[in-house]
């Protein structure tokens, strides 16, 4: 049995990574009628730098600060018994959830199932009057009825290739990967 190859191709560059975060930090506030109410929520672990960019990016573009939330899913997932043990991370939502419209950011959307578990996980702290989705990349293969009202990028994969977000705050570089497995 040989082992397969990865072939990795270089997606998006740190100059496209920094624009098309500003393209969705723009897009949320022109989906968001009322910025008193707005507040980021990223989704452990590369969602939540993302958010925090996002957050960063609406303070330079209108001069607000919205209240800015780290949310962990673990508890929440349907696949632990497949996947196995994964770290937890803290929630961290030092403000009220009630009647805000939230942006849940992640990295990348694919089955939907990440989503699903932030949804529920993000209702044990309260009500939010909206909640929209904001990811970097879209890679398709939804299980769930669930779609990003905000995406950066979309790239059509197959089940076989894997897309994998590096940021500097994690990984030391800001780069998206496209991995495919060749024999």
């Amino acid at each position: 049995m040989t082992k397969r190859q990865e072939k990795i191709i270089r997606i998006m560059e740190p100059d496209q990574l920094r624009r098309v975060i500003m393209r969705i930090s723009h897009e949320i506030l022109e989906k968001t009628e009322n910025h008193e109410d707005l507040a980021i929520v990223g989704i452990v672990t590369r969602g939540a730098h993302l958010a925090r960019r996002v957050v960063d990016n609406i303070k330079e573009i209108e001069g607000i600060n919205p209240p800015f939330g780290i949310l962990d899913i673990t508890l929440h997932r349907d696949d632990l018994d497949i996947s196995g043990t994964r770290e937890m991370h803290k929630t961290e939502i030092n403000f009220d959830l009630n009647e805000k419209n939230i942006v849940l950011v992640d990295d990348v959307l694919f089955s939907g199932r990440t989503v699903r578990a932030a949804l529920d996980e993000i209702t044990d702290y309260g009500r939010p009057k909206k909640i929209q989705l904001a990811v970097l990349i879209d890679r398709g293969h939804r299980e769930l009825p669930i779609r990003a009202d905000c995406v950066g990028k979309n790239i059509p994969t197959s089940f076989d290739e894997k897309v994998r977000v590096h940021l500097k705050e994690e990984d030391g570089e800001d780069v998206v990967l496209l991995v495919k497995q060749e024999d």
